[in-house]
């Protein structure tokens, strides 16, 4: 993973060509280095359970009401 990320360091140095400064270019690294350490600790979800969890209630709260209902 360490590897993959300072190829992307590389990759971005390439684009921006010449830096105005040291800062600008400490800049950039410190922006790539936070948005990787995000990435990081919250990992990619390509489905959020949460939100499956939280329709699979309502749906079944929505079917006992209706039961509830048809009984009375």
């Amino acid at each position: 993973m360490l590897e993959r990320f300072n190829q992307e360091i590389k990759r971005r140095i390439r684009v921006v060509r010449i830096f105005p400064n040291e800062q600008a270019c400490l800049r950039l690294i410190s922006t790539l280095c936070i948005e990787q350490n995000e990435e990081w600790l919250t990992g990619k979800r390509y489905l959020k359970m949460d939100e499956l969890y939280e329709r699979e209630n309502h749906i079944l709260r929505m079917e006992s009401e209706k039961a509830v209902i048809g009984m009375v």
